[in-house]
């Protein structure tokens, strides 16, 4: 079935020949630009955000923006996408012979689109051999077989992490023989403190069974939404402040970002470039207790790339008075 090509390029405003740096600068200045918490529209910020995470999640990873290149070169604009019968997510076949349901989720934070060529989606009607039955047994039992589980991705942002959160997720089966389609809709609960890569179960929403069995279990691996502003390790949060020379020679005060608020910080004199300062328990809660780790920020020294008349002189000043030697051992 043809999903709507994303050009994820275009999503981040980037030729295809963007490097590295440029789909970080352009995934920065987005995601702040539409961050829920700062938008005035917050409902189309969070869908503007959602696609911008979805592009960087796929351009920021070497194997997977090689992937989308190699079909995206080919693509025409117009007609509908489907997947090369060598990627991931195709139709499974039920061990008894017949061709398994499609699903397709909503809510989860990703498009079709991703979850076709990247996702972790599980296909099919039934499951042989994960539960207990091969096509023998089930012959024999005469269909008496659970449903198979359906896996996918949900996109968590940093603030559901230090929240929890309920979301809306359908998920709608398409029989591709007959063309039916059956839409269901029911809440997910992200728990305080969930991990990156966690799986959250839920029962019973997976494919039907047969004979009287029950149905499977959907399962939603979660991933992380990219921040534009922290790194996340654990439950530790990293931030990369920029500060000027001067400010690291003699030192100052500054205001820098937390997930609750603002922090002040100060940075003593003679401060290195990538010393890194901790601010205890500001980082994400350790699961249900809700226990914090912490903030690190990461010292990043920037000089400036264009001076006027008076400060090249103010720094030609300097080098001749001062004995710092940075390559003279000490």
């Amino acid at each position: 079935m043809p999903v709507e090509f994303k050009d994820y390029y275009a999503t981040l405003g980037l030729p295809r020949n963007a490097s590295d740096e440029d789909i970080k600068k352009a995934f920065r200045r987005l995601a702040r630009q539409y961050h829920p918490d700062v938008a005035k529209d917050k409902k189309a910020a969070e869908e503007k955000f959602k696609e911008i995470n979805e592009a960087y999640e796929v351009l920021s990873d070497p194997e997977k923006r090689k992937k989308y290149d190699q079909y995206g070169a080919n693509w025409k604009q117009g007609e509908g996408f489907r997947p090369p019968p060598d990627w991931q997510g195709q139709t499974r076949h039920a061990g008894n012979g017949e061709q398994a349901y499609e699903f397709r989720f909503g809510g989860t934070g990703f498009s079709e689109f991703f979850e076709q060529l990247f996702g972790r989606r599980g296909r099919g009607g039934f499951d042989f051999g994960g539960n207990g039955f091969d096509r023998d047994e089930f012959t024999q039992a005469r269909g008496a077989a659970r449903g198979q589980d359906i896996e996918g991705d949900i996109l968590v942002t940093l603030d559901e992490v230090m929240h929890g959160s309920v979301r809306s997720i359908s998920l709608q089966r398409t029989n591709p023989q007959t063309g039916k389609t059956e839409t269901y809709t029911f809440k997910v609960r992200i728990p305080v403190g969930v991990r990156d890569g966690q799986t959250i179960r839920v029962p019973g929403k997976g494919g039907e069974g047969a004979g009287g069995a029950g149905a499977g279990d959907l399962f939603l691996h979660v991933r992380y939404a990219a921040h534009p502003d922290f790194r996340v390790h654990g439950e530790d949060l990293y931030y990369d402040l920029e500060v000027a020379p001067w400010e690291a020679v003699l030192g100052t005060t500054v205001t820098v970002p937390a997930l609750d608020g603002r922090v002040n910080l100060r940075i003593p004199p003679g401060t290195s470039s990538g010393q890194q300062f901790r601010v205890r328990r500001r980082g994400l809660p350790r699961g249900p207790s809700r226990e914090r780790g912490d903030l690190y920020v990461v010292v990043k020294i920037q000089v400036p790339k264009q001076i006027t008349d008076e400060e090249r002189e103010e720094w030609e000043r300097l080098s001749k008075i001062s004995r710092f030697n940075p390559r003279q051992a000490t």
